[in-house]
């Protein structure tokens, strides 16, 4: 039995995302999508606008030796 999610890397290195997911992720022609690996892993997003990030970090808590205080000028 075959995955329905599998996909094949063509020669020019493309894929074709699956009708299934296109529909419940309601993605259209032309739609930009963010790519990139994460522990070995391929991962796609829907870009999001600035405004949605806001408090991403929140409650996030920094250590003193996290920052280079060499790059100050």
């Amino acid at each position: 039995m075959e995955n329905k999610n599998m996909v094949t890397v063509s020669p020019k290195f493309q894929v074709v995302i699956p009708k299934r997911l296109r529909n419940a992720l309601n993605l259209q022609p032309g739609q930009k999508l963010f790519m990139y690996e994460l522990d070995g892993s391929l991962h796609l997003d829907k870009p999001r606008p600035m405004r949605e990030m806001r408090g991403i970090a929140k409650g996030v808590t920094w250590e003193e030796g996290d920052r280079d205080h060499s790059e100050r000028f």
